[in-house]
């Protein structure tokens, strides 16, 4: 799932383009001086695209290896991406935005908890600071299976057990948390097209095999933000 190298790219290129059409060199509209001090320069990507090993480790399915499974025509080279932390250095970034795959992590699985540390620690010691999304559309597939996911109010309890675990094994070293990442899209891509996982939809809008566009968009946007108001209420009184 190679997308957002290629997307960053073709960013750069369109503004390289554009300086080089108008006759301006590009380091002199568009530098890191550019930018005040104290910005933060970095990349990102999440669990599924960068980690692989889906299946070792402990780690339990999620919505999307389901998703994967069933749909490969719907991932366009159906490949996983490795970030890395050296070479973030080299070119100079300042931090790595990452995500932590809630299923690797629970059930308590310790060998999913070293590997996140041995990430971190390998950031910090290449002086670049973690910053962590800790729901990046992988939902576990078990929640999905036992009471559909975010279409139940009893995925926010949940959510926030996994974000206090979270905050507490890595919290002493990640500073930047990131609750949810663009809801937007895992919410309509999700369940109104179901062109991403869990692929739900109604037969008017995609090829699913069960959903309804034209109100679960509403429940799961509803469970998203409760989400992340229980996250960030938890850290803030907490941590």
């Amino acid at each position: 799932m190679a997308t957002q190298g290629p997307l960053l790219f073709c960013s750069l290129v369109l503004v390289l383009s554009f300086a080089h059409c108008h006759g301006a060199k590009p380091s002199a509209i568009f530098s890191r001086r550019s930018f005040p001090p104290g910005f933060v320069f970095g990349a990102a990507s999440s669990a599924y695209q960068y980690e692989g090993a889906a299946h070792e480790g402990g780690k339990g399915r999620s919505i999307w290896d389901t998703f994967t499974a069933k749909h490969p025509e719907k991932i366009s080279d159906g490949s996983t991406g490795n970030e890395d932390i050296k070479l973030l250095k080299f070119i100079g970034m300042d931090a790595m935005r990452f995500s932590i795959s809630w299923s690797r992590v629970l059930p308590m699985n310790k060998e999913g908890v070293k590997f996140y540390n041995n990430v971190i620690n390998e950031l910090l010691a290449n002086g670049l600071k973690p910053f962590v999304t800790l729901f990046h559309w992988d939902l576990p597939q078990a929640l999905e299976d036992e009471y559909g996911g975010f279409l139940s109010r009893k995925i926010v309890d949940d959510y926030r057990d996994y974000v206090d675990f979270c905050f507490k094994q890595f919290g002493d070293r990640v500073k930047h948390w990131i609750t949810l990442n663009e809801p937007y899209v895992f919410n309509y891509y999700g369940y109104s097209t179901g062109t991403y996982a869990p692929g739900r939809c109604s037969n008017y809008s995609g090829t699913c095999a069960s959903g309804n566009s034209a109100t679960e968009p509403y429940i799961v946007a509803h469970n998203l933000l409760l989400s992340h108001a229980a996250g960030v209420k938890l850290y803030k009184e907490n941590y």
